[in-house]
């Protein structure tokens, strides 16, 4: 099976679709509000989540939106914009499966992708939209190259 790199260096088309799993965990959590600065108590302190009637504290909406960057950033999507839905509350551990839909392509390469996050129910617990550029024929050769050398920057591989 070709990784998300690899079908980005061959081009990619309308009606591509990615995937990915993940869960996040309590050290990711704390660590997105360290980065971020966001320490909303509900992130952080168990009975706060709770007043706010969770079962714990909850992943940042953005940490949970990370896992569409994550895959923009394996298929070189050059991200123009972005609108996220929250759904759901997502906690530490729980499994997630992000799926992205590539639904347009114009002839500048620009596209608009349909994403949608999951738990591990098959609940949705985020809906998004993102637009960007493609890789073009010199970075998907550029690609090409990283991919031979054994694609070193590429903390994923």
């Amino acid at each position: 099976m070709k990784s998300l790199r690899e079908r980005a260096a061959e081009g990619l088309q309308v009606g591509d679709r990615f995937e990915i799993v993940r869960c996040l965990s309590d050290d990711d959590i704390r660590q997105f509000a360290k980065i971020s600065r966001d320490y909303n108590p509900v992130h952080c302190d168990a009975r706060y989540a709770e007043l706010r009637r969770f079962k714990a504290p909850i992943a940042h909406g953005l940490l949970t939106a990370s896992l569409v960057t994550e895959i923009g950033g394996q298929i070189g999507w050059l991200a123009t914009g972005m609108s996220f839905e929250f759904k759901r509350p997502v906690y530490a551990g729980e499994q997630l499966t992000c799926h992205w839909y590539i639904a347009e392509i114009d002839d500048r390469g620009h596209a608009m992708a349909e994403v949608r996050v999951l738990n591990a129910e098959g609940v949705s617990v985020l809906d998004a939209k993102t637009s960007g550029v493609l890789p073009g024929a010199q970075e998907r050769g550029y690609l090409k190259q990283m991919l031979a050398e054994r694609d070193p920057t590429n903390g994923a591989a």
